[in-house]
């Protein structure tokens, strides 16, 4: 693949009529952890009165209402959007059909809304049934090499995991923070098995086409259909393989290796797209 990048769109507004739906990423586009984003808000908003519908989708490993009581903390206007899909509402959909099993939970206990109602135990990884990996019991101070022998001893069980987060980091300010996509790959690159719930991979697409289905009273054509997100593993790839055009934002979690936040560097970004094997349709700061 060439080393090039699409042209850099200076205002979704640009882009807007092309489009009856958008698919939207929240940490990284929306808010960065701290503070909303007023221009991303004022864009969807934009959209959406002009009959355009908006669904966020996050690897969030939270039920969807948690993400939207967290949206209006961070002071994400209501009206930029129609409704979320997250990673963890798709990780509840899996564990439902897993009534009275014995989970071992990886991750903090904010995360333990995720079981809510599911009727399932809680146990240690010498008698758990199956993992659930919502993200690391400290992002602020470990790595993913910190779980190494307890990824070997589920290992050794041959232990199923569902990773309720697929994001490798995510922004927290100015800072970059672990996720439990990297506890699930290092498990993955042991032998393990890992569900990855949420993007790149179909289900939280499908689940989310469905919403805008439901609020626009029909699916709209994949062609009319645009995602928006910062990252080249999750949300770039999984734009491209559920065969929809993507609107890639640079300022997210890649911001520091392709240069300046607000300028980034064309030749960096053709790079990085070429060492990912796909382009995304427009590029946007």
């Amino acid at each position: 693949m060439h080393a090039t990048a699409p042209a850099l769109i200076e205002h979704f507004a640009k882009l807007a009529s092309a489009y009856d739906a958008v698919l939207c990423d929240v940490w990284g586009v929306m808010h960065n952890g701290i503070a909303a984003f007023p221009t991303a808000d004022d864009a969807l908003t934009r959209f959406r009165r002009q009959g355009g519908s908006v669904m966020l989708i996050s690897n969030a490993p939270r039920p969807g209402e948690w993400v939207t009581r967290q949206l209006d903390r961070l002071g994400v206007a209501r009206a930029a959007y129609d409704g979320i899909v997250t990673s963890g509402d798709v990780t509840r959909a899996v564990l439902a059909g897993h009534p009275g099993k014995q989970v071992l939970h990886l991750g903090p206990e904010r995360d333990l809304s995720i079981f809510d109602g599911l009727g399932l135990q809680f146990g240690p990884v010498e008698t758990a049934d199956l993992v659930v990996c919502t993200g690391l019991f400290n992002d602020e101070a470990e790595g993913p090499e910190d779980y190494r022998d307890i990824l070997t001893t589920m290992r050794a069980r041959n232990l199923f995991m569902v990773c309720a987060n697929p994001d490798l980091v995510v922004e927290r300010g100015d800072r970059l923070v672990y996720c439990a996509g990297a506890v699930a790959d290092l498990y993955q690159t042991l032998g393990g098995e890992v569900l990855y719930a949420g993007k790149p991979h179909p289900p939280i697409y499908q689940e989310a086409l469905a919403k805008v289905a439901a609020a626009r009273g029909g699916r709209p054509p994949l062609e009319r259909v645009l995602a928006i997100g910062d990252s080249v593993r999750t949300d770039l790839a999984g734009a491209r393989a559920f065969g929809i055009d993507c609107l890639f934002v640079t300022a997210g979690i890649h911001a520091e290796e392709l240069g300046w936040r607000d300028d980034p560097n064309v030749d960096a970004l053709g790079r990085l797209f070429a060492a990912a094997g796909a382009r995304p349709t427009w590029v946007t700061t």
